[in-house]
């Protein structure tokens, strides 16, 4: 995590401007309020103060559900949680200036009596699919439509449970929006490890069709909320970002996660946030799609040990673009093969980039810390024998989801599968960068044929 900017108490926030024609909002969720007097409330309270610093203040904000405690089977109580959410929590704001688009969540439509009460006192648009008006729904702002998912409908099982037909159609309706947001409580992929089908991702049935519609679609993002962190990932060209820092302190991980909203803005060139926290610290940063150097201000690397292109701290400000191509290893070749690896003399490598076991299948290690074990990142496979070519990003302003693949021929980013709450933003880049093996010639060697390796630090 890096701090770009922080301000003094109670100082305006600027706030992430569209570059000419475009949008601005806040995106935030999980703060389980509605409670007076409870511990959620003071924490809410933070964050909101947060946002009402923010200069210009954004034109709309997203809230991907668990807006109070819930979790009731009383409706009543249900009814009261909100009543303190919407009329004094969240009194400060001009819901008429600055529209808020719920989706719902676990906390808030967990079953057919909560799901109707959700209809009830929120009252969202009712232009959603047969049984989930005011659940799920469509907003078009111009050229940006916004389509809000129900991801735990009653009428389909429950959590982790949505609906994709409509979903479909709807954006398929929509084909002529230049910006399109998908908006739901679940996310698809893990985050920080935390993997569980239904209760904390969509389930399997639903994730791969719902993810293909978003990227046939050419969706730029999917919001949501759920687990307790901010996380950022790309997975075939779509993000997937989520934020449920609103109010929920008590379960986030010590000294990883932190209370916070994100601020963004999208315009022709695309998506541009800053996620600040309780303190009005902007802790991280991202401008996406990442705009890639020609490729004649790459440097072609030699096989063996050389000079790093920069060393030291790193910062979002600092991602290391890598391309990889050649001959895979024959059949049945299961050791480790290096393809890079950066490394301060007589040490471990602190990054190591190349293929494992007898699928060949792309592995990253990232080694901040002398004497603690790696933490681990997969990719693809490669097919034995075959020609590869490889481009990776090693994104210090993306976390976990920072470590990033593409078919050179392509051109589509996924992140790859992690189980770490953090990324390359812990990572010391080291003086020494090794191509082909390890450190030592016979240290890990690649066993194919390697072609070209170049790299660009941007």
């Amino acid at each position: 995590m890096t701090t770009a900017w922080s301000a003094a108490p109670d100082a305006p926030i600027p706030a992430v401007l569209a570059r000419g024609r475009g949008h601005r909002f806040v995106l935030y969720g999980d703060a389980c309020s509605g409670v007076p007097g409870a511990p959620h409330e003071q924490t809410f309270a933070r964050v909101n103060a947060t946002l009402r610093r923010l200069r210009p203040a954004p034109e709309f904000i997203l809230f991907p559900g668990d807006e109070i405690i819930g979790l009731s089977g009383d409706p009543d109580t249900l009814r009261r949680q909100w009543r303190h959410f919407l009329d004094h929590e969240m009194a400060w704001l001009d819901r008429a200036a600055t529209p808020i688009f719920h989706s719902t969540g676990n906390h808030t439509a967990h079953d057919r009596m909560s799901e109707a009460v959700f209809r009830e006192v929120l009252a969202m648009p009712r232009n959603g699919p047969p049984g989930q008006e005011g659940l799920a729904y469509v907003v078009r702002r111009g050229d940006l439509v916004m389509v809000v998912v129900h991801t735990l409908w009653s009428g389909l099982g429950g959590e982790g449970h949505v609906e994709t037909d409509w979903l479909r159609r709807t954006l398929a309706a929509h084909d002529d929006a230049r910006h399109k947001l998908v908006i739901g409580h679940h996310p698809v992929f893990p985050v920080n490890g935390f993997a569980g089908a239904y209760q904390r991702q969509i389930g399997p049935e639903h994730a791969e069709p719902f993810w293909t519609i978003l990227v046939e679609a050419g969706v730029l993002a999917y919001l949501c909320s759920h687990i307790l962190a901010f996380d950022v990932q790309v997975h075939r060209g779509v993000l997937q970002i989520t934020s449920a820092g609103a109010g929920t302190a008590h379960r986030m991980p010590e000294g990883v996660e932190y209370l916070h909203l994100v601020q963004a803005a999208l315009d022709d060139q695309g998506l541009r946030y800053q996620v600040i926290d309780s303190d009005g610290q902007v802790r991280e940063t991202l401008t996406w799609p990442v705009a890639l150097p020609a490729a004649d201000r790459w440097t072609r690397l030699a096989p063996g040990d050389q000079p790093a292109l920069a060393a030291g701290p790193a910062s979002a400000e600092r991602t290391l673009a890598l391309r990889f191509s050649g001959i895979a290893a024959p059949e049945r070749t299961a050791a480790p093969q290096t393809l890079f690896a950066a490394r301060e003399p007589s040490a471990l490598p602190a990054l190591w980039i190349g293929l494992r076991g007898a699928t060949q299948r792309l592995t990253v290690f990232m080694r901040p810390e002398p004497g603690r074990s790696p933490h681990l990142w997969l990719g693809p496979t490669v097919v034995p024998g075959q020609h590869f070519d490889i481009e990776m990003l090693v994104h210090a302003g993306m976390g976990p989801g920072g470590v990033l693949w593409r078919d050179a021929a392509r051109g589509v980013w996924s992140s790859l599968a992690g189980a770490s709450a953090w990324g390359a933003e812990r990572l010391p880049w080291p003086p020494r960068w090794i191509v082909g093996h390890g450190g030592d010639p016979q240290d890990e060697p690649f066993a194919g044929t390697m072609r070209t390796v170049s790299a660009v630090m941007v």
